[in-house]
Protein backbone atom coordinates (compact mmCIF):
# COMPACT_ATOMS: atom_id res chain seq x y z
CA UNK A 1 0.00 0.00 0.00
CA UNK A 2 1.14 3.60 -0.59
CA UNK A 3 0.99 5.50 2.79
CA UNK A 4 1.17 9.15 3.40
CA UNK A 5 2.60 12.02 1.30
CA UNK A 6 -0.40 13.27 -0.03
CA UNK A 7 1.14 16.53 -0.49
CA UNK A 8 4.09 15.00 -2.07
CA UNK A 9 1.88 13.11 -4.33
CA UNK A 10 -0.76 16.12 -5.66
CA UNK A 11 2.07 18.35 -6.31
CA UNK A 12 3.41 15.89 -8.48
CA UNK A 13 0.33 15.67 -10.09
CA UNK A 14 -0.94 19.23 -10.22
CA UNK A 15 2.63 19.81 -12.14
CA UNK A 16 1.43 17.52 -14.65
CA UNK A 17 -1.66 19.07 -15.44
CA UNK A 18 0.13 22.08 -16.24
CA UNK A 19 0.96 22.95 -19.63
CA UNK A 20 4.90 22.30 -21.63
CA UNK A 21 7.40 19.47 -20.07
CA UNK A 22 8.36 19.67 -16.65
CA UNK A 23 11.44 18.75 -14.97
CA UNK A 24 11.45 17.85 -11.00
CA UNK A 25 14.01 16.91 -8.46
CA UNK A 26 13.32 14.78 -5.64
CA UNK A 27 15.43 14.22 -2.34
CA UNK A 28 15.88 12.68 1.04
CA UNK A 29 17.80 9.68 3.00
CA UNK A 30 18.03 6.19 1.71
CA UNK A 31 14.68 4.76 2.30
CA UNK A 32 12.78 7.72 2.26
CA UNK A 33 10.56 6.73 -0.28
CA UNK A 34 11.46 8.54 -3.40
CA UNK A 35 11.07 5.99 -5.54
CA UNK A 36 7.87 4.90 -4.02
CA UNK A 37 7.07 8.02 -4.78
CA UNK A 38 7.78 7.55 -8.21
CA UNK A 39 6.54 4.52 -8.46
CA UNK A 40 2.73 6.13 -7.46
CA UNK A 41 3.33 8.99 -9.68
CA UNK A 42 4.23 6.77 -12.90
CA UNK A 43 0.61 5.22 -12.63
CA UNK A 44 -0.67 8.75 -14.00
CA UNK A 45 1.20 8.00 -17.04
CA UNK A 46 0.18 5.86 -20.15
CA UNK A 47 4.23 5.65 -20.97
CA UNK A 48 6.76 5.52 -18.39
CA UNK A 49 10.48 5.24 -18.41
CA UNK A 50 12.06 4.45 -14.86
CA UNK A 51 15.84 4.14 -14.20
CA UNK A 52 18.10 3.95 -11.52
CA UNK A 53 21.75 4.05 -10.79
CA UNK A 54 24.03 0.96 -9.52
CA UNK A 55 25.41 1.60 -6.03
CA UNK A 56 29.03 2.89 -6.07
CA UNK A 57 30.66 -0.32 -4.79
CA UNK A 58 34.12 -0.84 -5.96
CA UNK A 59 34.88 -1.62 -9.61
CA UNK A 60 31.43 0.51 -10.50
CA UNK A 61 33.27 2.70 -13.33
CA UNK A 62 31.39 5.37 -15.68
CA UNK A 63 31.31 2.47 -18.48
CA UNK A 64 29.37 0.38 -15.87
CA UNK A 65 26.53 2.99 -15.29
CA UNK A 66 25.88 3.14 -18.94
CA UNK A 67 26.09 -0.43 -19.77
CA UNK A 68 23.33 -0.83 -16.63
CA UNK A 69 21.26 2.39 -17.89
CA UNK A 70 21.00 0.23 -21.49
CA UNK A 71 19.99 -2.72 -19.92
CA UNK A 72 17.59 -0.91 -18.06
CA UNK A 73 15.96 0.32 -21.29
CA UNK A 74 16.38 -2.67 -23.28
CA UNK A 75 14.11 -4.39 -20.57
CA UNK A 76 11.55 -1.62 -20.99
CA UNK A 77 11.56 -1.98 -25.00
CA UNK A 78 14.16 0.15 -26.58
CA UNK A 79 16.81 -1.47 -28.84
CA UNK A 80 19.66 -2.95 -27.42
CA UNK A 81 22.98 -0.33 -28.47
CA UNK A 82 26.69 0.02 -28.17
CA UNK A 83 27.17 3.29 -26.88
CA UNK A 84 30.18 4.93 -24.89
CA UNK A 85 28.89 8.29 -25.08
CA UNK A 86 25.81 9.57 -22.92
CA UNK A 87 24.43 11.56 -26.07
CA UNK A 88 24.16 8.83 -27.79
CA UNK A 89 21.94 7.06 -25.30
CA UNK A 90 19.72 10.10 -24.53
CA UNK A 91 19.30 10.55 -28.08
CA UNK A 92 17.85 6.86 -28.49
CA UNK A 93 15.93 7.74 -25.19
CA UNK A 94 14.60 10.94 -26.71
CA UNK A 95 13.13 9.13 -30.14
CA UNK A 96 10.98 7.40 -27.94
CA UNK A 97 9.69 9.67 -25.44
CA UNK A 98 9.42 13.00 -28.16
CA UNK A 99 5.11 12.61 -28.27
CA UNK A 100 2.44 11.79 -25.93
CA UNK A 101 2.36 11.32 -22.12
CA UNK A 102 5.30 10.12 -20.49
CA UNK A 103 7.61 10.27 -17.07
CA UNK A 104 11.24 9.61 -17.31
CA UNK A 105 12.88 9.22 -13.35
CA UNK A 106 16.32 8.63 -13.26
CA UNK A 107 16.72 7.77 -9.81
CA UNK A 108 20.01 7.56 -7.96
CA UNK A 109 21.33 10.08 -10.23
CA UNK A 110 24.21 11.23 -8.13
CA UNK A 111 25.35 7.38 -8.61
CA UNK A 112 24.53 7.63 -12.29
CA UNK A 113 27.00 10.46 -12.99
CA UNK A 114 29.54 10.53 -10.36
CA UNK A 115 32.10 8.75 -12.45
CA UNK A 116 32.02 10.92 -15.63
CA UNK A 117 32.04 14.49 -15.48
CA UNK A 118 30.28 15.10 -19.03
CA UNK A 119 26.89 13.52 -17.38
CA UNK A 120 25.21 16.58 -16.96
CA UNK A 121 26.41 18.53 -19.34
CA UNK A 122 24.85 15.98 -21.94
CA UNK A 123 21.76 15.38 -19.69
CA UNK A 124 21.07 19.54 -19.68
CA UNK A 125 21.68 19.13 -23.87
CA UNK A 126 19.21 16.67 -23.99
CA UNK A 127 16.47 18.52 -21.98
CA UNK A 128 16.95 21.38 -24.10
CA UNK A 129 17.07 19.85 -27.71
CA UNK A 130 14.56 16.86 -26.88
CA UNK A 131 12.52 16.38 -24.14
CA UNK A 132 11.45 19.83 -23.32
CA UNK A 133 9.97 19.48 -27.19
CA UNK A 134 7.42 17.83 -25.70
CA UNK A 135 4.79 19.73 -23.83
CA UNK A 136 3.57 16.67 -21.83
CA UNK A 137 6.98 15.09 -20.39
CA UNK A 138 8.00 14.88 -17.32
CA UNK A 139 11.53 14.43 -16.44
CA UNK A 140 12.04 13.53 -12.43
CA UNK A 141 15.47 13.32 -11.19
CA UNK A 142 15.96 11.75 -7.42
CA UNK A 143 18.83 11.05 -5.04
CA UNK A 144 19.68 10.11 -1.53
CA UNK A 145 22.98 12.37 -1.91
CA UNK A 146 20.68 15.74 -0.97
CA UNK A 147 23.96 17.96 -1.08
CA UNK A 148 24.77 16.81 -4.66
CA UNK A 149 21.62 17.47 -5.81
CA UNK A 150 21.92 20.80 -4.33
CA UNK A 151 24.83 21.25 -6.27
CA UNK A 152 24.82 19.45 -9.40
CA UNK A 153 21.13 20.31 -10.63
CA UNK A 154 19.55 23.54 -7.82
CA UNK A 155 22.44 25.80 -7.69
CA UNK A 156 23.85 24.63 -11.30
CA UNK A 157 24.37 27.48 -13.73
CA UNK A 158 23.83 24.67 -16.06
CA UNK A 159 20.24 23.71 -14.99
CA UNK A 160 19.67 27.21 -13.76
CA UNK A 161 15.43 27.85 -14.86
CA UNK A 162 15.10 24.57 -15.49
CA UNK A 163 13.82 23.07 -12.19
CA UNK A 164 10.12 23.43 -12.41
CA UNK A 165 9.85 21.77 -9.04
CA UNK A 166 11.69 20.48 -5.56
CA UNK A 167 10.42 18.00 -3.41
CA UNK A 168 12.19 17.28 -0.36
CA UNK A 169 11.17 13.72 1.64
CA UNK A 170 11.54 13.65 5.28
CA UNK A 171 9.94 10.86 7.96
CA UNK A 172 6.16 10.49 7.81
CA UNK A 173 4.13 12.41 10.37
CA UNK A 174 2.89 9.93 13.19
CA UNK A 175 -0.81 9.67 11.69
CA UNK A 176 0.68 8.15 8.99
CA UNK A 177 2.99 5.86 10.48
CA UNK A 178 0.45 4.47 12.54
CA UNK A 179 -1.38 3.15 9.42
CA UNK A 180 1.34 0.64 9.14
CA UNK A 181 -0.14 -0.97 11.99
CA UNK A 182 -3.32 -1.93 9.32
CA UNK A 183 -6.28 -3.12 10.91
CA UNK A 184 -4.52 -4.01 14.23
CA UNK A 185 -3.56 -0.26 15.12
CA UNK A 186 -6.82 0.17 17.23
CA UNK A 187 -5.66 -2.58 19.27
CA UNK A 188 -1.61 -1.50 20.21
CA UNK A 189 -1.15 0.48 22.38
CA UNK A 190 0.21 4.00 21.70
CA UNK A 191 3.31 3.09 24.73
CA UNK A 192 4.36 -0.10 22.10
CA UNK A 193 4.27 2.04 18.95
CA UNK A 194 6.37 4.59 20.43
CA UNK A 195 8.73 1.71 21.19
CA UNK A 196 9.04 0.54 17.48
CA UNK A 197 8.89 4.32 16.25
CA UNK A 198 11.68 4.73 18.54
CA UNK A 199 14.23 2.64 16.26
CA UNK A 200 11.95 3.44 12.75
CA UNK A 201 11.46 7.15 13.45
CA UNK A 202 8.93 8.02 10.88
CA UNK A 203 11.13 5.92 7.91
CA UNK A 204 8.33 3.92 5.19
CA UNK A 205 10.84 1.41 4.49
CA UNK A 206 11.10 0.38 8.07
CA UNK A 207 7.69 0.87 8.88
CA UNK A 208 7.04 -1.69 6.19
CA UNK A 209 8.50 -4.41 7.79
CA UNK A 210 6.70 -4.21 10.96
CA UNK A 211 4.81 -7.39 11.58
CA UNK A 212 1.59 -6.04 14.14
CA UNK A 213 0.90 -9.47 14.87
CA UNK A 214 4.04 -9.53 17.05
CA UNK A 215 5.06 -7.29 19.98
CA UNK A 216 7.18 -4.19 19.60
CA UNK A 217 10.37 -5.85 21.12
CA UNK A 218 9.80 -9.25 18.66
CA UNK A 219 9.77 -6.97 15.82
CA UNK A 220 12.80 -4.99 17.26
CA UNK A 221 14.73 -8.16 17.69
CA UNK A 222 14.07 -9.66 14.37
CA UNK A 223 14.84 -6.56 12.52
CA UNK A 224 17.69 -5.26 14.55
CA UNK A 225 19.44 -8.23 15.97
CA UNK A 226 19.39 -11.09 13.51
CA UNK A 227 22.05 -10.95 11.15
CA UNK A 228 19.67 -11.34 8.49
CA UNK A 229 17.31 -8.06 9.76
CA UNK A 230 16.55 -5.43 7.82
CA UNK A 231 18.47 -2.86 10.35
CA UNK A 232 21.04 -4.90 11.38
CA UNK A 233 23.41 -4.17 8.49
CA UNK A 234 21.22 -0.77 7.60
CA UNK A 235 23.95 1.67 9.30
CA UNK A 236 27.21 0.54 7.10
CA UNK A 237 25.33 0.52 3.99
CA UNK A 238 23.67 4.09 4.35
CA UNK A 239 27.23 5.51 5.32
CA UNK A 240 28.73 3.88 2.24
CA UNK A 241 26.49 4.10 -0.14
CA UNK A 242 26.30 7.83 0.43
CA UNK A 243 29.58 8.93 1.74
CA UNK A 244 32.12 6.14 0.26
CA UNK A 245 35.51 7.37 1.88
CA UNK A 246 34.68 9.57 4.17
CA UNK A 247 32.42 7.23 5.65
CA UNK A 248 34.26 7.46 8.40
CA UNK A 249 34.41 10.68 9.33
CA UNK A 250 30.59 10.99 9.09
CA UNK A 251 30.22 8.14 11.32
CA UNK A 252 32.32 10.01 14.10
CA UNK A 253 30.27 12.85 14.07
CA UNK A 254 27.23 10.76 14.20
CA UNK A 255 28.48 8.89 16.96
CA UNK A 256 29.53 11.92 19.22
CA UNK A 257 25.94 13.20 18.67
CA UNK A 258 24.90 10.17 20.19
CA UNK A 259 26.10 11.06 23.17
CA UNK A 260 24.66 14.58 23.97
CA UNK A 261 21.64 16.04 23.71
CA UNK A 262 22.83 18.72 20.75
CA UNK A 263 26.45 20.19 20.72
CA UNK A 264 28.00 23.31 19.06
CA UNK A 265 30.28 23.20 15.65
CA UNK A 266 33.51 23.29 17.48
CA UNK A 267 32.30 21.17 20.40
CA UNK A 268 31.71 17.88 17.95
CA UNK A 269 34.76 18.54 16.12
CA UNK A 270 37.26 19.12 19.41
CA UNK A 271 35.82 15.79 20.68
CA UNK A 272 36.82 13.81 17.39
CA UNK A 273 40.11 15.54 16.61
CA UNK A 274 39.00 17.41 13.93
CA UNK A 275 40.05 20.98 12.33
CA UNK A 276 36.67 23.28 13.13
CA UNK A 277 36.86 25.19 9.69
CA UNK A 278 35.04 25.32 6.44
CA UNK A 279 35.86 21.26 5.55
CA UNK A 280 34.01 20.59 8.62
CA UNK A 281 31.05 22.74 8.28
CA UNK A 282 30.59 21.05 5.01
CA UNK A 283 30.63 17.59 6.81
CA UNK A 284 28.04 18.99 9.22
CA UNK A 285 26.03 20.31 6.03
CA UNK A 286 26.25 16.82 4.26
CA UNK A 287 24.76 14.83 7.21
CA UNK A 288 21.64 17.76 8.12
CA UNK A 289 21.13 17.37 3.95
CA UNK A 290 20.75 13.61 4.15
CA UNK A 291 18.29 14.27 7.20
CA UNK A 292 20.36 12.11 9.77
CA UNK A 293 20.89 15.85 11.94
CA UNK A 294 19.26 18.96 12.73
CA UNK A 295 21.06 22.43 12.97
CA UNK A 296 18.94 24.01 15.67
CA UNK A 297 19.32 27.96 15.18
CA UNK A 298 18.77 29.85 17.91
CA UNK A 299 16.97 33.00 18.05
CA UNK A 300 16.40 36.52 19.89
CA UNK A 301 13.01 36.84 21.62
CA UNK A 302 13.11 40.29 21.59
CA UNK A 303 13.02 40.86 18.31
CA UNK A 304 12.56 37.15 16.93
CA UNK A 305 15.66 37.21 14.91
CA UNK A 306 17.67 34.00 14.42
CA UNK A 307 21.08 34.38 15.46
CA UNK A 308 24.06 32.83 14.50
CA UNK A 309 24.40 30.19 16.97
CA UNK A 310 23.49 26.71 16.33
CA UNK A 311 23.91 23.63 17.99
CA UNK A 312 23.96 20.09 15.78
CA UNK A 313 21.49 17.16 17.51
CA UNK A 314 21.01 13.53 15.78
CA UNK A 315 17.72 13.62 14.97
CA UNK A 316 17.56 10.12 13.00
CA UNK A 317 16.19 7.46 15.71
CA UNK A 318 17.67 4.46 14.27
CA UNK A 319 20.96 5.37 13.78
CA UNK A 320 21.37 6.30 17.77
CA UNK A 321 19.67 3.32 18.22
CA UNK A 322 21.82 1.82 15.98
CA UNK A 323 25.28 3.24 17.79
CA UNK A 324 23.85 2.61 21.12
CA UNK A 325 22.26 -1.10 21.10
CA UNK A 326 22.80 -2.51 17.79
CA UNK A 327 26.89 -2.24 17.29
CA UNK A 328 27.71 -2.96 21.10
CA UNK A 329 26.04 -6.43 19.99
CA UNK A 330 27.40 -6.93 17.14
CA UNK A 331 29.45 -9.99 17.75
CA UNK A 332 26.73 -11.44 19.74
CA UNK A 333 24.05 -11.28 16.50
CA UNK A 334 26.78 -12.34 14.24
CA UNK A 335 27.17 -15.63 16.93
CA UNK A 336 22.75 -15.75 17.08
CA UNK A 337 23.41 -15.01 20.44
CA UNK A 338 19.75 -13.01 19.55
CA UNK A 339 17.98 -16.09 17.89
CA UNK A 340 15.67 -17.15 20.50
CA UNK A 341 16.51 -14.52 23.41
CA UNK A 342 14.79 -12.20 24.80
CA UNK A 343 15.73 -8.68 24.14
CA UNK A 344 14.44 -8.06 28.38
CA UNK A 345 17.34 -6.26 29.82
CA UNK A 346 19.35 -5.33 26.49
CA UNK A 347 17.25 -2.25 25.56
CA UNK A 348 16.68 -0.14 28.49
CA UNK A 349 14.10 2.43 27.06
CA UNK A 350 13.89 4.89 29.82
CA UNK A 351 17.35 5.78 28.90
CA UNK A 352 17.09 6.31 25.21
CA UNK A 353 13.19 7.11 24.70
CA UNK A 354 13.63 10.63 25.91
CA UNK A 355 15.48 11.52 22.83
CA UNK A 356 13.54 9.46 20.52
CA UNK A 357 10.55 10.67 21.83
CA UNK A 358 11.45 14.40 21.58
CA UNK A 359 12.54 13.58 17.82
CA UNK A 360 9.08 12.40 17.06
CA UNK A 361 7.42 15.35 18.76
CA UNK A 362 9.33 17.61 16.69
CA UNK A 363 9.11 15.66 13.12
CA UNK A 364 5.47 16.57 13.85
CA UNK A 365 5.20 19.98 14.92
CA UNK A 366 2.61 20.89 12.76
CA UNK A 367 0.64 19.00 15.07
CA UNK A 368 1.77 20.07 18.05
CA UNK A 369 0.70 23.61 16.70
CA UNK A 370 -2.54 22.57 15.79
CA UNK A 371 -2.85 21.37 19.19
CA UNK A 372 -1.85 24.77 21.08
CA UNK A 373 -3.87 26.27 18.53
CA UNK A 374 -1.12 28.76 17.14
CA UNK A 375 -1.99 29.63 13.49
CA UNK A 376 0.81 29.70 10.63
CA UNK A 377 0.16 33.95 10.74
CA UNK A 378 0.95 33.97 14.23
CA UNK A 379 4.13 32.22 15.05
CA UNK A 380 7.79 33.89 14.52
CA UNK A 381 9.81 31.53 15.41
CA UNK A 382 9.47 27.37 16.60
CA UNK A 383 12.23 24.89 17.53
CA UNK A 384 14.68 23.70 20.06
CA UNK A 385 15.40 26.47 21.90
CA UNK A 386 19.30 27.38 23.55
CA UNK A 387 20.03 30.97 25.46
CA UNK A 388 24.13 31.10 26.03
CA UNK A 389 24.71 32.25 29.21
CA UNK A 390 26.20 35.84 29.78
CA UNK A 391 27.26 37.94 32.73
CA UNK A 392 23.57 39.40 33.06
CA UNK A 393 21.44 36.00 32.27
CA UNK A 394 21.65 32.44 32.82
CA UNK A 395 22.00 29.82 30.33
CA UNK A 396 18.88 27.49 29.32
CA UNK A 397 17.72 25.03 27.22
CA UNK A 398 14.22 24.53 26.12
CA UNK A 399 13.22 21.38 24.76
CA UNK A 400 11.18 23.15 22.43
CA UNK A 401 9.98 26.71 22.34
CA UNK A 402 7.12 28.53 20.00
CA UNK A 403 7.25 32.12 20.04
CA UNK A 404 3.91 33.31 18.44
CA UNK A 405 2.24 37.11 18.75
CA UNK A 406 3.11 38.35 22.05
CA UNK A 407 3.29 34.45 23.33
CA UNK A 408 5.87 32.16 24.23
CA UNK A 409 4.89 28.13 24.72
CA UNK A 410 7.68 26.57 26.89
CA UNK A 411 7.72 23.11 25.85
CA UNK A 412 9.03 20.48 27.80
CA UNK A 413 8.92 16.98 26.57
CA UNK A 414 8.76 13.60 28.73
CA UNK A 415 8.91 10.35 27.98
CA UNK A 416 7.81 7.92 30.96
CA UNK A 417 6.57 4.58 32.18
CA UNK A 418 5.14 5.89 35.01
CA UNK A 419 3.45 9.46 35.52
CA UNK A 420 5.21 12.34 35.78
CA UNK A 421 6.26 13.67 38.98
CA UNK A 422 6.01 17.23 40.65
CA UNK A 423 9.92 17.24 39.79
CA UNK A 424 8.86 18.21 36.48
CA UNK A 425 7.22 21.60 37.30
CA UNK A 426 10.59 22.48 39.90
CA UNK A 427 12.98 22.09 35.97
CA UNK A 428 10.20 24.18 34.11
CA UNK A 429 10.16 26.82 36.53
CA UNK A 430 14.28 27.02 36.58
CA UNK A 431 14.36 27.27 33.18
CA UNK A 432 11.40 30.08 33.18
CA UNK A 433 13.47 31.93 35.72
CA UNK A 434 16.51 31.61 33.44
CA UNK A 435 15.00 32.73 30.00
CA UNK A 436 15.21 36.42 28.83
CA UNK A 437 11.45 37.09 28.05
CA UNK A 438 10.58 40.79 27.71
CA UNK A 439 8.43 42.56 29.66
CA UNK A 440 5.48 42.45 27.00
CA UNK A 441 5.56 38.64 26.13
CA UNK A 442 3.54 36.34 27.87
CA UNK A 443 4.53 32.77 28.96
CA UNK A 444 2.76 29.09 28.65
CA UNK A 445 4.46 26.09 30.10
CA UNK A 446 3.35 22.99 28.23
CA UNK A 447 3.91 19.22 29.16
CA UNK A 448 4.20 17.09 26.46
CA UNK A 449 4.39 13.69 27.59
CA UNK A 450 3.53 9.92 27.28
CA UNK A 451 3.31 8.02 30.71
CA UNK A 452 0.34 10.38 32.42
CA UNK A 453 1.28 12.83 34.75
CA UNK A 454 0.39 12.62 38.58
CA UNK A 455 -2.42 13.69 40.23
CA UNK A 456 -0.36 16.16 42.43
CA UNK A 457 1.04 18.05 38.94
CA UNK A 458 -2.88 18.38 38.03
CA UNK A 459 -3.49 20.07 41.27
CA UNK A 460 -0.47 22.13 41.06
CA UNK A 461 -2.62 23.52 37.98
CA UNK A 462 0.72 24.93 36.81
CA UNK A 463 1.13 23.93 33.17
CA UNK A 464 -1.47 25.83 30.48
CA UNK A 465 -1.49 22.71 28.65
CA UNK A 466 -0.68 18.74 29.13
CA UNK A 467 -0.83 17.17 25.83
CA UNK A 468 -0.91 13.06 26.38
CA UNK A 469 0.60 12.26 22.94
CA UNK A 470 -0.64 8.80 23.02
CA UNK A 471 -3.49 10.99 21.42
CA UNK A 472 -1.83 11.85 18.54
CA UNK A 473 -0.70 7.75 17.82
CA UNK A 474 -4.80 6.77 18.09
Amino acid sequence: MFLGREHELNALRDLKSSRGARFVAIRGRRRIGKSRLIEEFSKEFPKKILFTGLPPTPGITSRSQREEFIQQMVSQGFPNIKSDDWSEIFFTLAKETKKGSVLIALDEIAWMGSKDPAFLGKLKIAWDRFFEKNPRLVLIVASSISSWIDKNILNSTGFFGRVDLTLTLTELMIRDCTKFWGNRAASISAHEKLKTLGVTGGIPKYLEAINPKLSAEENIRKLCFLKGGLLFNEFERIFHDLFSKRSEVYKNIVETLSNHHSMKQEEISQEIGIQSGRTFSEYLKDLTEAGFISADFSWDIKNAKTSKLRKYRLSDNYIRFYLKYIEPNKQKILRGDFEKASLTGSIHWDSIMGLQFENLVIHNRHDLLQMLRVVPGELTCDGPFFQTRTTDRKGCQIDYLIQAKNTLYICEIKFSKNPIGMRVVEEMERKVEALAIPKHVSYRPVLIHVGGVTDEVLYRDYFDKIIDWTEVLQ
